[in-house]
Formats: structure tokens, sequence, C-alpha cells
């Protein structure tokens, strides 16, 4: 299946949509955030990153969904900093200390095409909403190049329509987190402002433009929409009403990760209830929350252990 870019690439859209983006980092709103720094001559604003991408790391992943991963893997290209500040972040090094190194747009094209020619099912940009516009620049030149695996959006969920609509007709599979449901917690532990309006304003123009998750014949995703969502301690992320809103506003076909892998580390240990591991009793009650909503595509793991390397179980609910 060759994506929607292609033909957008061929019609002079994508270059055309490519250079509006890239107009937006002079005074930058491409997130929620809206910093408005000039980022094509200084390193400002919250994600502290200017005209040219970051990247820490690439490569085929088989840790993702399934139907991300396929036989071949997810090629995932994981990106410097983050547009949040969560205080539990696993990969705080990252999005937090900002470690990895700058990239060309042509290098972050050959890294594309690299990523298709291993086999890679798809290009799974993570933490990709402050750079938009730089992902945007380089997908022109691969898709010239030869590019056209499905593209994978996979964010924290604080994304603006703005940025949304710039990538419509070019992102094949959108997978955001949806954190939160109060206002007060996505701010205290993640430090943004409105985060459960933002992210469900995100999520509904998502499954506008793809709709739910289609596979092919092999159970590999295609394109639409697929949810991750953490399990807290003491129901912090208001399991109950995102799985209502993903069922109730969104679709009770949509896919939805239920993951129960979160664990104390950064600045989670001095910040009680999450300095402990969710429990069974906690993750269980979650993944009937989701049933109890009408959500008939869930994928989640059973915990055994509580402990940090836990012997686990797949369950899927197809």
């Amino acid at each position: 299946m060759i994506s929607k870019y292609v033909d957008l690439y061929e019609k002079g859209l994508l270059k055309e949509k490519a250079q509006e983006a890239l107009q937006h980092l002079e005074a930058c709103d491409l997130c929620p955030r809206q910093c408005r720094v000039d980022r094509t001559t200084v390193n400002e604003g919250i994600c502290r990153t200017g005209r040219e991408a970051k990247i820490t790391s690439y490569g085929p992943h088989f840790g993702e969904e399934r139907p991300l991963v396929g036989r071949k893997g997810s090629g995932t290209i994981f990106f410097t900093s983050c547009n949040m500040r969560c205080i539990f972040c696993q990969n705080y090094e990252i999005s937090q200390l900002r470690e990895g190194y700058h990239i060309s747009a042509d290098k972050l094209a050959d890294i594309m095409l690299s990523l298709q020619s291993s086999g890679c099912h798809n290009i799974n940009f993570v933490s990709p909403s402050h750079f938009v516009a730089q992902i945007m620049e380089a997908l022109v030149i691969a898709t010239g190049r030869g590019l056209s695996v499905p593209l994978v959006y996979n964010t924290g969920g604080y994304d603006s329509i703005d940025a949304l609509n710039l990538l419509d007709g070019i992102v094949d599979i959108y997978m955001p987190d949806i954190k939160y449901m109060d206002a007060s917690v996505g701010k205290r532990l993640s430090g943004v402002k409105n985060y459960p309006q933002v992210v469900k304003d995100a999520i509904r123009e998502m499954h506008r433009q793809v709709g739910d998750l289609v596979v092919d014949e092999r159970g590999v995703a295609v394109r639409g929409l697929l949810v991750r969502h953490l399990v807290l301690p003491e129901q912090l992320a208001g399991t109950e009403e995102a799985m209502r809103f993903l069922a109730d506003e969104i679709s009770k076909n949509t896919y939805i990760n239920i993951m129960d892998q979160y664990y104390p580390c950064y600045k989670a240990l001095d910040s009680p209830p999450l300095n402990r591991r969710v429990n069974r009793a906690e993750f269980e009650a979650a993944v009937g929350a989701a049933k109890e909503a009408g959500l008939t595509r869930l994928d989640h793991l059973v915990s055994r252990s509580s402990s940090p390397n836990m012997d686990s179980f797949w369950l899927s609910l197809f």
C-alpha cells in the first residue's frame, strides 16, 4: 500500500505544506506552548531546539505495539527534547536533558530511506511535536528518493490543531498518549496547561483524518488511530474518564493499549504516590474500565508481579 503523502508529493502539495510549516518556525506556534520564538536563529522556547532537527537514535524497533512491529520491526526515529516536562519520564535523558545530535534534512531523509530498505513496516517518529516542520522538510526529500511506507506520529498527545492540519494527508498512523483527564494533574506532573482539552481536541482531529486502525492481511497497521494510556498509581491518569471519552466521542473500535509499565524514575521518587509502581488491582481496574466503556480493541499487558523485572503475559481483545 502506497501512502497518501506520495500522491501529495507528486502533485507538488507536499513541498508546499513543508514550506508553510517551516515559516511557522520564525515565531514558533507549532505546539500548544505557543512560545513564538524565532527558532531559525535561537534554541529557545520550552523545547530548546532550533532550525535543525535533533535525534538521539534510530533503528528497527520490536518493542512497539504488534500492529506496528509485524515481523520486521517499526522504523523508529527518537527525537531529542519534548514539549512536555513529565516528572516521571522514563526517557528523561532524551526528553529533559536533551541528549542527542543535530541532523540536517538531507540526513534525516537518508535515515528514513535506510529504515525502509531494512524492511521496516513504517517510519515511526517518536516525540515529533516540536519537529513537525523539520520532519516535513526531510519527508519531501525522502519521498523524492522513493520513500513510500506508512508514517507513524508517536506523540505525548500535547499537539496543536494547526500542526495536525499541516500533517493532514501526510501521517498514516497517529499514536498519541492520553495521559490525564484532570488539568491540575497535567500541570503538576507534566508542566502543561489544559492537557485534557488539548489531547481530546487532538485525538478528535487525528481520528477525523485517519479513522480507526486498519491492518493488512499480515496484521500490520497501514492507517488509523492507535491510542496509548499509561496507568498511574491511585488513578492519577483518570482512566475511567479517558476510556469513556474514547468510546463515546471517538469510536468504540479505537485501538487502545493500556500499559502497566510505569515505574518511578527521574523526579518521581520524591513525588508520592508516583514513588511506587502500579499494583495489579489498579491495572486490572483500568482494563475493566475500558471494557465497561465498550471499547472492543484492547491491547494490554497483565502483570504477574509488581517488580520492575516482572514476568508477564499478553492478552488481546481484537
